[in-house]
């Protein structure tokens, strides 16, 4: 955590609002899911955050990199990061795409339906596929199944598909869904898999990979239990089941949330009907974006002190959607009062925008 004294500093330096990352806290995740799960391959999903002195982070804990766009290549290209290091995990891509990632030296992707199988084939000598299973949880805030993902019943059909056309299939992949907090969630999809491995077995197709995702949780407002057990609860099951696999995960929001720490200014205040208002120079167009596009609550530090009033936080734009908080207690701020916002690293400047030609918010490592 940052002492509102030292982040007074930053702001005189660099600026208000300014997102403070720590390239520390990005190795001591990484090695902290690691040691959780010291037999899985951790592939960081750059979505989550595309910084690249966050990328260079994990460079330099020997990391791997989940990539989903021709746009991330690039980055990691400017990192001098092999592509041996890399797997291409969008179920859906353009043929440029695909060409683009087999230039640079990606060799696994994943695919989730037939439609993809024949942009494949013209490449079929040069890639190896994983097929994606979906993993139906409601009870995460972003249940990725609902987008991607074979049905398990059928993604025997789709590897004998790619098979016939000579494309190889590697294994299987899932995603049980974004900060998903129940460890069983995998392995109701781990039970899916060794079924299909075995299905796959019987038709002389023979996987040795497997992906088990992403979706590690943080505690943001909410208590939430150690990874170390859920991670056991996974281990335990792989040792018993997958002991002659390679095991691969792609966690993001894991290595990148805790990483970064939002300051915030108070520019404006209003009393209306009753209740104040605070307008800050960030928002839901901004590093609050989370709050729209993942369904994330951030816990908010002021140094201020008083009793507590409800009151509404909202951003810098023009548009009344941009409202942070609504009926939130906090003491009473003063325009020029700063705040601070933990955990601030994961799909938040990610999925920034510049509407009303605001600049994004300036990010500077500490």
């Amino acid at each position: 955590m940052i002492s509102f004294k030292k982040a007074k500093t930053y702001i005189e330096k660099f600026g208000s609002p300014l997102l403070l990352l720590s390239k520390d806290q990005v190795k001591e995740n990484y090695s902290v899911l690691k040691k959780c799960l010291p037999s899985v391959d951790l592939y960081y999903a750059v979505k989550s955050n595309p910084n690249i002195e966050l990328l260079r982070a994990v460079k330099e804990v020997d990391g791997f990199f989940d990539l989903a766009s021709a746009g991330e290549i690039k980055i990691l290209k400017e990192l001098n990061i092999p592509a041996s290091k890399c797997i291409y995990t969008h179920p859906i891509k353009k043929r440029e795409d695909i060409k683009y990632a087999l230039d640079y030296g990606v060799k696994l992707f994943i695919i989730d339906n037939e439609y993809e199988i024949p942009k494949l084939i013209e490449f079929k000598k040069d890639l190896d596929v994983l097929v994606r299973i979906s993993i139906s949880n409601p009870d995460c805030p972003v249940d990725l199944s609902l987008k991607f993902g074979a049905e398990p019943k059928d993604a025997l059909d789709l590897i004998k598909k790619a098979h016939k056309e000579g494309i190889s299939v590697k294994g299987i992949s899932f995603h049980v869904g974004s900060q998903n907090v129940n460890a069983y969630k995998y392995i109701e999809a781990l039970e899916f898999c060794k079924d299909i491995f075995k299905l796959a077995a019987l038709e002389e197709i023979y996987f040795d990979t497997l992906d088990i995702g992403g979706g590690f949780p943080v505690s943001y407002t909410k208590n939430i239990m150690p990874i170390d057990y859920s991670c056991s609860i996974i281990n335990n099951y792989l040792e018993k089941n997958f002991q002659n696999c390679r095991v691969i995960a792609e966690p993001g929001r894991f290595i990148s949330a805790t990483s970064m720490t939002l300051i915030a200014s108070v520019v404006g205040k209003s009393k209306r009907k009753g209740i104040y208002w605070y307008y800050l120079d960030d928002g839901l167009y901004s590093t609050f974006t989370g709050k729209v596009f993942d369904a994330c609550d951030y816990k908010i530090l002021t140094e201020k002190s008083g009793e507590p009033k409800a009151c509404v936080i909202a951003g810098p734009t023009c548009d009344s959607f941009d409202i942070i908080y609504k009926n939130i207690l906090l003491p009473e701020l003063d325009i020029g009062d700063i705040l601070i916002f933990p955990n601030m690293g994961s799909y938040t400047n990610a999925s920034a925008t510049n509407f009303n030609c605001i600049e994004p918010t300036k990010i500077i490592v500490v």
